[in-house]
C-alpha cells in the first residue's frame, strides 16, 4: 500500500498536542462476564506496548502514556457504553483499545466513539457486520473478521474428515456472525450442517439445547460460544449425556479455564484461534513472561499491536487528536518501510520523527485490509493430554 509522507521532527514540534504532558489510552475489555478469564492478559498485552513507549522517553516530545481500564462486560451494551462515555468525557482518554466483544464494540462505536471523534482499535471483535459499520474512519481491528475465520474452520473440518457438524452459538452478534460464516463456508466445501442453534449465556442447565443438537446429529459439535459461559455449559452437558464427545472450539472458546473446568473430556477436540509463527509472536511471549503473564493467551498479541498502532500513529501525526492520526494507522501497519516488531518501538519513534517510513509487523504480522481490519492468521490446535498443542499456522 502506498504510504503517506510521515511527519518530520519539525512537524512534530509544531503540531498542536505534540508537547502534551500525558496521553491517556482507554482499555475497554470484559473484566467481568463470559471472557473474564482471558481479558487480564489482553490488557497486559496492551500495557506492554504502553510501557515500551514510555521507556523510550521520546514519544511526543517526552509525553507519558497512561492506561485507563474500563469494563465492557462483553455482553451488556448499555454498561459498555457508560464505561466508554466515562473514559472519554471524564478521564479524557485520547483513544480506545477495545472493546473485546463485537456487540459492545459496535455500541461504543456508534454511541461514544463517533459522536466524540475517538479512534478505537479492537484486538478481538470479529463480527463480519463490523466490516460495514459506519465508523467515520475511526474503527480498526487487529483481529480478522469471522468471515475469514469461517473459511479457515471449514478447511480444518474438511481436512480432518468431518462430513457433518452441528453448530451451537452464543445468541449475540459474535456468535450469530461466526455460525453463519462457518455454515456457509463448510457447505461450500461439500460438508453438511445438521443444525444451527443458539444458546443463551448465564443458564445453569443446557440439557434442552443439547437434546436438540443430539437429535440433529453430526460428526462433531462446533461451539461458537464463550469460554467462561454458555459455550462451556453446552460442552459439559454434551459430555454428561453422551451427545457428543468431540468439539470444535473457535477463538471465543480458547482458554485454560475451559480445560480446568471440563478436564479429560476435551482431549481430542480441536479448534482455531488467531495467531502466527512470525518472529514477533515469539518476542511478545517472552515479554509477557517477563511481565508475569501468559503471552500465548487469546488476543494478547493483538492487544499489544492495537496499542502500539495507536501510539505510533499519534507520534507520526504529531497529535493526539483522532482526526489527525486516524489516517496514519493503515499507513504504519502496511508496507513499505522498515519492519517493526515488539521491542522495536523506540526505534520506530526515532524513524517516524526523522520522517522515515515504517512497516509495523508487530506481534501478529499485522496487515490491515479493507475497512482497517487484519487480513488474518490462525493457529490450529488440538487438546492433547489436557493441554493446547499447536498443529500448524494458517
Amino acid at each position: 500500500m502506498k504510504k503517506l509522507l510521515l511527519a518530520s521532527a519539525a512537524t512534530l514540534a509544531l503540531a498542536g498536542t505534540a508537547t502534551a504532558d500525558e496521553v491517556k489510552i482507554g482499555i475497554i475489555f470484559g473484566f467481568t462476564g463470559p471472557l473474564e478469564s482471558i481479558t487480564p492478559a489482553m490488557a497486559g498485552g496492551a500495557e506492554l506496548a504502553i510501557a515500551e513507549i514510555n521507556a523510550a522517553g521520546t514519544f511526543m516530545d517526552g509525553a507519558a502514556v497512561t492506561a485507563v481500564r474500563g469494563d465492557s462486560t462483553c455482553v451488556d451494551a448499555a454498561a459498555a457504553t457508560a464505561t466508554a462515555e466515562r473514559l472519554v468525557t471524564s478521564d479524557k482518554v485520547h483513544a480506545i483499545v477495545g472493546a473485546d466483544c463485537s456487540g459492545v464494540s459496535g455500541a461504543i462505536l456508534q454511541n461514544v466513539a463517533r459522536p466524540n471523534g475517538i479512534v478505537m482499535i479492537s484486538p478481538s471483535s470479529t463480527s463480519p457486520a463490523l466490516s460495514n459499520a459506519e465508523d467515520d474512519g475511526l474503527f480498526f481491528r487487529t483481529a480478522p473478521s469471522d468471515a475469514r475465520q469461517g473459511e479457515v474452520i471449514a478447511e480444518v473440518l474438511q481436512e480432518r474428515g468431518m462430513g457433518s457438524v452441528a453448530i451451537s452459538y452464543t445468541n449475540n452478534d459474535y456468535g450469530k456472525g461466526l455460525a453463519d460464516s462457518i455454515k456457509a463456508a463448510f457447505e461450500a466445501t461439500g460438508g453438511t450442517v445438521t443444525i444451527v442453534a443458539a444458546h443463551e449465556d448465564g443458564k445453569s442447565d443446557y440439557s434442552a439445547e443439547v437434546a436438540a443438537l443430539a437429535s440433529a446429529g453430526g460428526d462433531m459439535l462446533v461451539v461458537a460460544g464463550y469460554v467462561d459461559q454458555g459455550g462451556r455449559g453446552v460442552i459439559q452437558a454434551s459430555i454428561d449425556t453422551g451427545a457428543f464427545d468431540t468439539f470444535f472450539l473457535p477463538d471465543g472458546m480458547y482458554g485454560e479455564s475451559l480445560i480446568a473446568a471440563i478436564g479429560d473430556g476435551l482431549n481430542g477436540s480441536f479448534g482455531t484461534v488467531p495467531g502466527t509463527d512470525s518472529p514477533g509472536a515469539a518476542t511478545i511471549q517472552e515479554m509477557a513472561a517477563a511481565a508475569g503473564f501468559d503471552g500465548t493467551s487469546s488476543y494478547v498479541a493483538e492487544s499489544y499491536d492495537a496499542a502500539a498502532l495507536i501510539l505510533l500513529a499519534m507520534h507520526a501525526a504529531g497529535s493526539t487528536a483522532s482526526a489527525d492520526f486516524k489516517d496514519r494507522i493503515m499507513d504504519i501497519a502496511n508496507e513499505p518501510g522498515e519492519k517493526i516488531y515488539p521491542g522495536d518501538l523506540a526505534k520506530a519513534l526515532e524513524l517516524l520523527a526523522a520522517g522515515e517510513q515504517i512497516d509495523f509487523v508487530g506481534a501478529t504480522a499485522v496487515e490491515l485490509i479493507g475497512p482497517g481490519e487484519s487480513a488474518g492468521n490462525f493457529r490450529e490446535y488440538t487438546i492433547t493430554d489436557g493441554a493446547f498443542v499447536t498443529d500448524r499456522f494458517r
